[in-house]
């Protein structure tokens, strides 16, 4: 995995949906980071533990946006379905489509995972810290999807 002070080479192209009530749009993902950005990573829409994880985020964007920090929420759903979620979740930062876990591949974070006994590889659930130029400023590694928003602002806030 990636750590602090890595550059991500992020040149790949995915979809986004900036915010509630945005139409998806292809985009290269390092065209996102256009300042310190928050990369919030999980596994799905419409799903206990993913949805508290981006419900943390949303009660806590307001407060993230005034240390100057941007968020992006990226998991393998659709962007149609990202679409459908920002309305449904009142999501304002942008959600990205990476089904081929792209961020993960970057990031050097594509682990392991089991579910109903079954074993696969799929991204890190995680924060990504990071500085305009992909730079790794911090990451959050072990999530807690409840107290995500306040788990970012402390990492904010160490650095």
């Amino acid at each position: 995995m990636k750590g602090f002070g890595d550059v991500l080479d992020l040149d790949f192209e995915l979809k986004v949906v900036r915010g509630e009530g945005a139409d998806p749009q292809i985009v290269r993902f390092g065209d996102l980071i256009t300042g310190p950005t928050v990369v919030s990573v999980y596994m799905r829409n419409n799903t206990g533990s993913c949805d508290k994880q981006n419900d943390s985020l949303v009660a806590h964007a307001d407060a993230i946006a005034k240390r100057g920090w941007q968020v992006i929420a990226l998991s393998r759903d659709t962007a149609g379905s990202h679409q459908r979620y920002a309305s449904k979740k009142g999501v304002g930062y942008t959600l990205v489509s990476d089904p081929k876990d792209l961020f993960a591949q970057a990031a050097d974070a594509v682990v392991e995972k089991k579910m109903y006994g079954r074993t696969f590889q799929g991204p890190l659930r995680s924060a990504w810290l990071l500085a305009a130029d992909g730079t790794v400023k911090t990451i959050v590694e072990k999530v807690d999807a409840k107290q995500h928003g306040e788990q970012v602002l402390a990492a904010i806030d160490s650095l």
